[in-house]
């Protein structure tokens, strides 16, 4: 692994604290593996053998069931994905494919469960991290429950550009169709909610988004930080 690949995963406030003797132990049994797009990385209903860390790339983290599927997330480099299943060694809830070229850490699960019983501050950090996962979900349910189509696309787009640099432009990086189970839309019902954004002051042109009047496209979404601050 490059050294600037391990400070990265080092950064993470689920390693950040570990001692370095736990850290060596987790990154130098992990396989770190390049995959192209389109690779389903885990399945629903199958043991959680690995937590795995985004290095490079996108994941989409999803799941079907009676014919129908969804998009639950989109987790970015650094990140990591099925942490409360390695923890309680059950089976994944989600699966999880690469929507790009990534590059993925898989750290062994009874790595993991054996960290918890030797280090406290790795111990804490995950607590704090499945406490973080808690609220997040929490936040997307009141986003699903509280806000049209339009107002969850609107506030997609303004934490999407703040993420990307804050330069009024965001570009995509993924099909449409995905986006719009993300936010919980058919790709008709996304089709009308970017039509509601034309008419506050976003162009948009093919895979990308420029926000052309942000307090028309701030009136339209009304930011909560109940909802919409990061955890």
């Amino acid at each position: 692994m490059r050294p600037e690949d391990a400070a990265a995963i080092r950064s993470l406030p689920l390693f950040h604290d570990a001692r370095e003797e736990t850290f060596a132990a987790l990154v130098h049994a992990g396989f770190l593996q390049r995959f192209p797009p389109g690779v389903v990385l885990i399945n629903e209903s199958d043991p959680a053998d690995f937590l795995h860390v985004v290095v490079e790339g996108l994941v989409e983290m999803f799941a079907t069931s009676n014919g129908r599927d969804t998009t639950l997330s989109i987790v970015r480099p650094v990140g990591t994905f099925i942490l409360a299943a390695v923890l309680n060694d059950e089976v994944n809830l989600q699966s999880a494919r690469t929507l790009e070229k990534s590059q993925v850490l898989m750290i062994p699960a009874e790595k993991v469960r054996a960290a918890l019983a030797t280090d406290a501050a790795f111990t804490r950090a995950v607590v704090t991290e499945l406490a973080r996962g808690y609220r997040r979900a929490v936040k997307e349910v009141k986003n699903q429950k509280l806000r049209t189509g339009a107002e969850r696309l609107a506030n997609w787009l303004l934490q999407e550009e703040a993420g990307q640099g804050g330069a009024s432009v965001v570009d995509l990086g993924f099909e449409k169709r995905v986006l719009s189970s993300l936010l919980g839309m058919t790709p008709e019902n996304l089709s009308r909610a970017f039509a509601t954004l034309r008419a506050h002051g976003v162009v948009i042109q093919g895979a990308q988004m420029r926000i052309v009047d942000r307090p028309a496209l701030l009136r339209l979404a009304q930011p909560n930080p109940l909802i919409d601050a990061p955890e």
